[in-house]
């Protein structure tokens, strides 16, 4: 109540002596010291015109801010704002708000001071005042409000200046108010600047679960694909250990130890734990270990895996499903067996594994529409994107090579350029 009060006593104070040097002067120069009586009244008229004016604005304010104080009622209006943006993303932010403002004009943006000035038309919410009337004090009116942004860059957040304020010199604010057009503007862009960033969290948290959902969908493809490849082998693992009890029980033991071995690489594991060459690598030689006590003199083994590459992180069970499948197709339908190479390289950010045997070929198949490859490519798609590619091709005299390529991550999941 006494912030009102002394705002209304403080713009009539400062018109009515405006209004009183006035009126000495009319008085001496015109009445020459003779005023008749009923001019007294004008003055007084005057400053009770100007405190109902200064009212209004104390009221406008209250519906505005619901409160009023030095603050509020001043006719300039500042704020300080932290934008948890980085300076750019924050300018741009500040830009959009300013120049959605009801009537905004002469927006001009500094994207490297980051800096933005606007000129807004100035809508009286009330009728034109006596002063506006008054042509002759023109230049007391204030047809325009203006804003001035500027953006301090911080650590990882904006930092925003506003200010709000009349087109007119301060010192004009003595006798003047803008019925809270300023503290609108100020309000508003707070408000705007508020939606804006909720806007923007509302859409990373969306983002976030929707990425959330798609990896978990994606792990669950590969979990099915990975199911859909292992099962076949253990049987008939176990059949043939079955049968070379009776007849070579030391064969025996020794495929069965090495089945163990295959086991032990293919336990479930986490979806962030990667397998790595290495751990394939060994897999898939318990798996031809197997197989040459099943062949015997009809299978070769080749092994070309520098053992700087062992440790990098390679997807499970595609190298086994490469082997098997130049086994199943290759060599155990020839007659004379042949030869299984696993060769390793690294170039340029990428590992590339390929697995390549002389035996009858896949034929048909050379297109990869057993179900097996079908899964490489895929398992490969949902890993790595178009980051890794997987090709067939024929082996020179015969035979077939396949080849997958990967991006070399480190240990820290940053890919090598």
């Amino acid at each position: 109540m006494f912030t009102t009060i002394w705002f209304i006593l403080r713009s009539s104070f400062g018109w009515g002596l405006l209004i009183l040097f006035t009126t000495i002067f009319i008085v001496n120069g015109i009445f020459r010291n003779h005023m008749p009586g009923e001019f007294i009244l004008i003055p007084f008229s005057l400053v009770a015109l100007v405190m109902g004016i200064s009212f209004s604005h104390v009221r406008r304010v209250r519906l505005i801010a619901s409160k009023v104080d030095t603050n509020t009622l001043a006719n300039r209006q500042r704020r300080q704002i932290e934008i948890p943006l980085e300076a750019s993303e924050a300018f741009e932010l500040v830009d959009a708000a300013i120049r959605e403002l009801p009537g905004a004009e002469d927006t001009e943006s500094a994207r490297d001071s980051l800096q933005i000035r606007a000129k807004i038309k100035r809508i009286d919410p009330y009728q034109a005042n006596f002063i506006d009337e008054l042509k002759v004090l023109d230049f007391l009116t204030t047809k325009r409000n203006q804003i001035l942004a500027t953006i301090t860059p911080g650590d990882g957040i904006g930092s925003l200046t506003l200010i709000c304020e009349p087109e007119r010199p301060a010192w004009t604010d003595f006798f003047l108010v803008d019925n809270g057009t300023n503290l609108e503007n100020a309000e508003a862009i707070t408000r705007a600047i508020t939606r804006r960033i909720a806007e923007r969290r509302r859409k990373e948290k969306a983002s976030a679960a929707q990425s959330v959902t798609e990896k978990e969908l994606t792990v669950a493809k590969l979990n099915l694909l990975h199911a859909q490849v292992e099962p076949h082998f253990l049987y008939n693992t176990l059949a043939s250990a079955q049968l070379l009890t009776r007849a070579d029980p030391a064969a025996a033991d020794q495929m069965l130890g090495n089945l163990i071995t295959y086991l032990r690489h293919s336990l479930p594991r986490t979806e962030d734990t990667a397998s790595t060459i290495g751990e394939e690598l060994e897999r898939s030689i318990a798996y031809l270990d197997i197989m040459k006590i099943r062949m015997g003199t009809r299978l070769n083994i080749q092994i070309q895996v520098p053992s700087e590459l062992k440790a990098l992180p390679f997807p499970m069970m595609m190298l086994q499903t490469l082997v098997e499948n130049a086994i199943k197709h290759g060599l155990e339908p020839k007659t004379g067996g042949g030869t299984i190479w696993i060769i390793a390289r690294q170039h340029e950010g990428n590992v590339a594994v390929t697995v390549a045997d002389d035996g009858n070929g896949l034929g048909t198949e050379i297109g990869g529409t057993g179900i097996g490859l079908k899964n490489v490519r895929e398992r490969l798609r949902l890993a790595h994107g178009n980051a890794a590619s997987f090709v067939l091709v024929g082996n020179f005299p015969s035979g077939v090579a396949a080849t997958i390529t990967v991006p070399v991550v480190t240990a820290k999941g940053e890919q090598h350029a």
